[in-house]
């Protein structure tokens, strides 16, 4: 693909400026109930988010990183952050529901349940699942009762309840993915157990380690080749990686514990608070005590 081509990003700040009447949370969080409103253009964007969908008649297509696929009743349907999709087309009777959240709301969601980016991730190359009957009920239940706390504004832990509620919906859908990576595990390629192994270690290190030389020595393999299997499996490099697991956690602990910034520097391991700001900064935009206050 030319580097110089722009290509249209998803995200939920563009679905909300699409599709006004979708149920959403800030910048973070859109539910659609009817798939066909779905802001995936046939020419192929470039997903900003994670975008979660269910379909429960008739059929679609589409194209993730250039490889099609194709999906009916019964179907999930996981595309991630930074992969291309195009050549979206949908029968004339298909419906679904559909959700995109930002990586961050997801990440926020996640966080402290050991495994589950990592489930989430195998779908970067196995993005469609099928459900039974009853998966697929109560996929749909669990949709439609966030739905519902979505749309009560008036409820002063609104976004803490949705999140927990996706948090839920998280778990089950993992337990779904983990029986189906059982079961094709050996259909995996060499690059794909690297990734899903290089995720596992910075899922447990990344307080401690941050260099990518450290996670290759781990796997037993170079730096460089580590560099370029994670680049072509997930179009991220293990640096960006890394840092996004310990920017997350940053965040995490600046929003919702007494911590000083001092003493989060040090349980995260940075040589000092400097340093640590200096990182934040970069990566985030703002302080860590900007962003607390904000």
């Amino acid at each position: 693909m030319n580097r110089n081509i722009r290509l249209v990003e998803v995200n939920v700040a563009h679905a909300k400026h699409v599709y006004p009447e979708g149920k959403y949370i800030d910048n973070d969080l859109i539910l659609f109930e009817d798939i066909t409103k779905v802001p995936l253009p046939a020419n192929p964007s470039r997903m900003k988010s994670l975008f979660l969908a269910l379909c429960t008649s008739g059929k679609a297509q589409y194209t993730v990183d250039t490889k099609e696929h194709e999906v009916s009743a019964g179907d999930v349907i996981i595309i991630s952050e930074e992969q291309v999709v195009g050549d979206y087309i949908l029968s004339p009777d298909c419906k679904g529901i559909a959700l995109i959240m930002s990586y961050d709301f997801f990440q926020n969601i996640v966080s402290g349940i050991h495994g589950l980016s990592a489930l989430f991730l195998f779908a970067r190359t196995h993005p469609v699942f099928h459900l039974e009957s009853e998966q697929t009920k109560a996929l749909e239940n669990d949709i439609i009762h966030i739905r519902q706390k979505i749309e009560d504004t008036g409820h002063r832990f609104r976004r803490e309840l949705v999140m927990t509620m996706l948090k839920a919906l998280i778990i089950d859908m993992s337990n779904i993915i983990y029986r189906f990576q059982q079961v094709g595990d050996e259909g995996q390629t060499r690059a794909e157990v690297i990734f899903h192994n290089f995720i596992q270690a910075v899922e447990k290190n990344y307080r401690t380690e941050r260099r990518v030389s450290w996670y290759a020595k781990h796997l037993c393999i170079t730096s460089k080749y580590l560099s370029e299997t994670v680049r072509t499996v997930s179009r991220r490099t293990p640096s960006e990686w890394i840092d996004s697991y310990v920017t997350r956690e940053l965040r995490v602990m600046l929003r919702n514990s007494t911590m000083s910034i001092k003493q989060i520097a040090d349980e995260m391991n940075f040589a000092n608070q400097s340093f640590m700001g200096k990182y934040f900064k970069e990566h985030v935009g703002m302080s860590p005590s900007q962003f607390r206050k904000s």
